[in-house]
């Protein structure tokens, strides 16, 4: 494709290479040792929502602070994935990866140790920075290590095991929180660490490409970190402020004064943190996008579902990781063939049918309501997480494989930047659409349900959660029967309000199905780009 970076030619024996014999730099081995880490990361990213609420019990925070503790990681992660995929670029995929796994590990520990909500929040912050440097450098190692026709496999292995992780993580919360503690939930880390560290430094090696960056465009960093921190900030504080509040829009608005004064600034140097050029290369553009859509209708959607579960059904965090085990045990078993199928026929044809399954799947859910049963549920999360599983492993091989080698670290940043932006979008506005939907409905619900009056205000929080206050119970004259009748209104208030939102998710994956038609396969890993091994 003219439009792609031409990636430097090594000689014969440094081209991707072979699998190996011994221990260190087999790729299946490799891939292996870098999975321990990314699920610990990847489970992180659900397990510590189950222990927000023991943690504000036993720490005494407030709902800000609880807050924080999400947030906190998030923007972190957010902010710093790219410029952490660069650092990988620069010095070594293998150092990298090392040191995210040891800082991941030291600060989910002090996490445990720690007896204030403020360490908490400062070790989040650590959390998800050292989780940054993870990331994209396992990307980074994957594509150096496996020839071109088995890399969609590994990266269906690897998808795999965050589809799994992330969609494991209440089942893993919930059993250590009622069981152990909410320390549990970060100690649980450590020792999963160590063995990470363990099998990285015996089968890891260290690959680089020959024009590999050698210096760090500083300006770069602060302008990107600056633009990722206002656009991720303003799509979290959107619920709590509004949408057309002024610190919302001020914030979204300097997003793109930055990201502009950004992209200026990267056509002038010489080494830039992203090279635009990257961009001509409209399958990674593409497959850029795709990751964005994606993750809006996943995360979005599984924010709600998870209310769904535990608010209208009742049902223990446990129990709801337990109903939601279709939805992993389909990423579990359709991410490694959809490398397979990807090898096999190239991205475009999965990830079309991906999108055009998860198009389906959110529209089924839409038919959600409070006496669904549990196998009507299981059928629609079973198809989504079959048309999520292929759109996983494509679209990151798309991304990753269209990049040069010697950027594969800033395009797994790139990736997972997408997947957080995506989510984080996906969240805010579905939140919204929510909450207008829940605004138009309450009264009418209220009536319906044959209750008196108008709604007290405060019920509409409520209703966006779907789950009615203790407090109304023990309100003076209030009875059983009232609190039930309220339970019925705030229910069905909020499910309408779900389906819209999945309704609007089904059209964003319906879009996402047309974006997919743009996507190819990786001409760089067909060629078999030269690396230099370290």
């Amino acid at each position: 494709m003219s439009s792609q970076t031409p990636v430097a030619q090594a000689a014969p024996d440094l081209s991707v290479p072979e699998p190996r014999k011994g221990l260190r730099g087999h790729p299946w081995l490799t891939l292996f040792s870098v999975a321990i880490g990314v699920m610990m990361v990847a489970l992180d990213g659900t397990i510590v929502a189950i222990a927000n609420p023991a943690i504000q019990a036993d720490l005494k925070a407030s709902l800000a602070d609880v807050q924080w503790i999400t947030n906190g990681y998030l923007l972190a992660l957010a902010v710093s994935l790219i410029t952490a995929g660069k650092l990988g670029d620069r010095f070594g995929h293998r150092q990298t990866f090392l040191i995210g796994v040891v800082g991941f590990a030291l600060a989910s520990g002090a996490i445990g140790l720690s007896s204030e909500v403020s360490l908490v929040i400062t070790f989040r912050v650590l959390q998800g920075i050292f989780g940054a440097l993870l990331m994209p450098a396992a990307l980074g190692l994957l594509r150096a290590s496996f020839p071109a026709e088995k890399l969609n496999m590994a990266i269906g292995i690897w998808g795999m095991v965050i589809g799994a992780s992330t969609a494991g993580g209440p089942i893993v919360g919930g059993l250590l929180v009622e069981h152990v503690s909410w320390q549990s939930v970060f100690f649980i880390n450590v020792p999963v660490g160590v063995l990470a560290l363990v099998l990285g430094l015996v089968i890891l090696k260290d690959h680089r490409a020959q024009n590999a960056p050698r210096s760090f465009d500083i300006p770069g960093i602060v302008l990107l970190s600056g633009a990722m921190f206002c656009l991720i900030w303003a799509l979290i504080k959107a619920g709590e402020w509004g949408w057309g509040d002024a610190k919302t829009l001020g914030f979204l608005a300097a997003a793109v004064v930055v990201f502009a004064a950004f992209a200026i600034l990267e056509t002038k140097v010489r080494e830039p943190l992203i090279p635009l050029r990257m961009f001509r290369s409209v399958p990674l553009t593409a497959g850029t996008i795709l990751m964005v859509l994606m993750a809006f209708g996943f995360m979005g959607g599984l924010f709600f579902v998870t209310f769904y579960l535990q608010n209208v059904h009742g049902l223990s965090p446990v129990d709801s990781g337990l109903h939601l085990l279709p939805l992993t045990a389909m990423m579990i078993v359709g991410s490694p063939a959809a490398g397979a199928l990807i090898t096999k026929f190239g991205p475009r044809i999965p990830l079309v049918g991906g999108m055009v399954c998860t198009a389906v799947a959110m529209f089924g859910m839409t038919t959600l309501t409070t006496g669904t049963g549990t196998l009507a549920m299981s059928v629609w999360f079973a198809l989504l997480g079959l048309g999520l599983a292929p759109v996983m492993v494509g679209a990151t091989e798309v991304i990753v494989g269209n990049a040069p080698l010697e950027l594969s670290g800033v395009a797994g940043g790139l990736q997972q930047a997408a997947m957080q932006v995506g989510g984080s979008l996906g969240t805010a506005v579905l939140g919204a659409v929510m909450s207008s939907k829940v605004s138009s409905d309450f009264a009418g619900n209220w009536t319906k349900a044959g209750l008196p009056g108008a709604p007290d205000p405060a019920l509409k929080a409520a209703a966006e959660v779907g789950a009615v206050p203790p407090q109304v119970a023990q309100a003076p004259g209030m009875t059983p029967q009232i609190v039930d009748r309220i339970g019925t209104a705030v229910h069905d208030t909020f499910v309408s309000g779900m389906g819209l939102a999945f309704t609007v998710a089904c059209v964003v994956s319906v879009v996402a199905a047309v974006v997919a038609l743009f996507t190819k396969r990786g001409a760089n890993a067909e060629a078999g780009a030269g690396v230099g091994h370290i």
